[in-house]
């Protein structure tokens, strides 16, 4: 779970950097296109099994949600430094839990909704709303937000996927985001230099490699233990920020990061100590 976060906030922070240069739909086949390829070597002689599904729509549909996840971030990081767009991601799980109760129908007590407000207080802590109000959010944390929701509607939708085989799930996502963004190309093209290849094919590879992770972690142990290490990716983006841009973060964001991530991991403990509950009463 540690080289996940490293390999995603690596993929985050070399969009970012392309994004001064190249524009959003070429920065984004950059990461789709060169994830395929990735893909594809991985799945090897095994392509023709995992290409098969069980679930097409569900695969179309999970795979729209990570080209908008991605695609609305690549807008919010442009605008905003990398720890504060770190910081409101850090809404996903919070928001995933919100629409476990709201989409999946599933029972959500009063204490996680008390974690799921205080979440949403940090939020509105690290884009700082008492100095600037409604109308002077910075438009890249909106977009940040949406990003953020669209990647928990993702994460439901993956939910619905357990019985698939990760690696088909990936190869789906990695294909679908090449062929759409392939398809808009030609109206965003620029040459890159040796340079931008470099990043394209690197966020490419950051991305693939994050996901590879993530689903090696959750094999290797259980997600009561792994998920946890996924905040470690503001250690990540911190170093980034001030090692490429000199952005050092603010009190406000320090302090709405320990309120999300407080309140996330309190929403986990208490799902973990619920999950535990209902087996030891089946028992």
């Amino acid at each position: 779970m540690l080289a996940t976060m490293g390999c995603f906030i690596s993929l985050d922070a070399t969009m970012k950097f392309a994004l001064q240069t190249y524009s959003l739909v070429e920065v984004t086949w950059g990461r789709f296109f060169f994830a395929t390829i990735c893909a594809l070597f991985i799945c090897g002689r095994n392509f023709s099994t995992l290409v098969q599904t069980r679930s097409p729509g569900l695969q179309s549909l999970r795979s729209i949600l990570l080209m908008a996840t991605t695609g609305l971030f690549n807008v919010g990081i442009a605008a905003l430094p990398l720890p504060t767009c770190t910081t409101i991601m850090f809404m996903s799980p919070i928001l995933v839990t919100m629409l476990s109760s709201l989409v999946l129908h599933e029972h959500v007590g009063w204490r996680r909704w008390c974690g799921i407000c205080i979440g949403f207080c940090g939020a509105l802590v690290v884009i700082r709303i008492w100095q600037t109000g409604l109308s002077g959010i910075n438009h890249g944390a909106i977009f940040v937000f949406a990003a953020a929701f669209t990647n928990a509607t993702y994460q439901i939708f993956t939910r619905k996927l357990r019985g698939e085989n990760p690696l088909t799930s990936l190869l789906f996502t990695a294909v679908a985001g090449a062929v759409v963004t392939s398809a808009l190309l030609p109206w965003h093209w620029s040459m890159p230099d040796a340079f931008g290849w470099l990043l394209l094919v690197a966020s490419g590879v950051f991305g693939c490699a994050g996901h590879l992770f993530l689903i090696k972690a959750f094999t290797a142990a259980p997600a009561s233990v792994v998920a946890p290490f996924s905040y470690s990716s503001l250690i990540w983006a911190t170093a980034f920020g001030i090692l490429i841009w000199g952005d050092w973060p603010v009190a406000s964001t320090l302090i709405g990061a320990a309120m999300i991530i407080g309140s996330g991991l309190y929403i986990f403990l208490r799902e973990r100590h619920l999950a535990a509950a209902t087996i030891a009463a089946a028992t």
